[in-house]
C-alpha cells in the first residue's frame, strides 16, 4: 500500500455500512469535508469504535483512495462526551455539525471552519453561556466563512453608514432610517446592530465573550431566522428535534 496521510478534524456524521463497518463524514482543516470508511469500526474490540462517532475531534491517519479515504488510526483529543449529558445541548451540537456539513466543501482548506466548530461546541458545554446566543453567534460566523453573511455596516439601499435602524432580509442587510421608511424591514436597536457587527468581525478567541439582554437576543434571533430562511435551502433535523423552526 501507499503512504498514509495525517489530517486534523472532527467527525460530522457516521452511518453503519455492512455488518461491521462505518462510513464517516469528517471536516478536516487541510482538505475540507471528506468521506472516510472505517473497516471493522463497529466490532466491540475495534480500536476505532469510540473514535468513529460524531463530535470526535483529533488526528486521522488515512489511506487516500480514488473517491474516499480508508481509516488506519485515529488519535482523538476531544470526544465531547459532555454533550450527551443534556439532550437539548446534544441537539444544539448536532445542529452545529449539520450546518458545518451544509457549508463545508470537499478538497478545500477549512481551518477556520474547523476552529469555529470546535470553539462553538466548547461554548455549548459551559453553563455560563446561553445556548440560544451560542447558536446565533455560530450561525452568523458560519455565514461569514461561507461568504453569505448580511451587510451589517451600511445601508444596502443607499450606502449610508449612519442611522442604521432596520434590517431587510431579502435585500441582504441593514437599512438607514430614510430607506427603512420606504422599504420596511425589521427595526434594529443600536445594541442589536452592535452585536451583529461584533460577531462578524471579532477574533475567534473573543467570539464567545459577551452577553446580551433578552430583547437583543430575540431581535438577533428574528433577523437570522428570516435571513437564513431565504438563503438556506435545507431543513435541519436537529432543530426539529429541539422544537425550533
Amino acid at each position: 500500500m501507499g503512504q498514509t496521510i495525517l489530517l486534523n478534524g472532527i467527525v460530522l456524521s457516521a452511518m453503519p455500512v455492512g455488518d461491521y463497518d462505518k462510513r464517516l463524514v469528517v471536516l478536516t482543516r487541510e482538505r475540507g469535508k471528506i468521506t472516510v470508511f472505517a473497516r471493522g469500526a463497529r466490532r466491540p474490540n475495534s480500536s476505532l469504535l469510540a473514535a468513529t462517532n460524531p463530535f470526535a475531534f483529533g488526528e486521522f491517519e488515512l489511506f487516500e483512495g480514488k473517491n474516499a479515504y480508508n481509516a488506519v488510526k485515529f488519535s482523538i483529543k476531544n470526544y465531547f462526551r459532555e454533550l450527551s449529558q443534556d439532550i437539548d445541548i446534544a441537539y444544539y451540537g448536532f445542529y452545529f455539525l449539520e450546518l458545518a456539513d451544509y457549508y463545508a466543501v470537499e478538497n478545500q482548506e477549512s481551518k477556520d471552519m474547523c476552529n469555529l466548530l470546535y470553539v462553538s461546541l466548547r461554548a455549548l458545554m459551559k453553563p455560563v453561556f446561553d445556548n440560544r446566543l451560542v447558536r446565533r453567534i455560530y450561525e452568523l460566523r458560519m455565514l461569514v466563512l461561507a461568504g453569505e453573511y448580511p451587510n451589517v455596516f451600511q445601508c444596502v439601499s443607499c450606502g449610508k453608514k449612519e442611522f442604521l435602524t432596520a434590517f431587510h432580509a431579502r435585500r441582504g442587510g441593514m437599512l438607514c432610517k430614510e430607506c427603512y421608511g420606504k422599504l420596511g424591514g425589521i427595526p434594529v436597536s443600536e445594541s442589536t446592530r452592535y452585536t451583529l457587527q461584533y460577531v462578524v468581525t471579532a477574533p475567534l478567541e473573543q467570539l464567545y465573550s459577551f452577553e446580551v439582554t433578552a430583547q437583543v437576543l430575540e431581535s438577533v434571533e428574528r433577523i437570522l431566522d428570516e435571513y437564513m430562511s431565504i438563503y438556506i435551502d435545507r431543513q435541519f433535523r436537529s432543530l426539529e428535534m429541539l422544537g425550533v423552526f
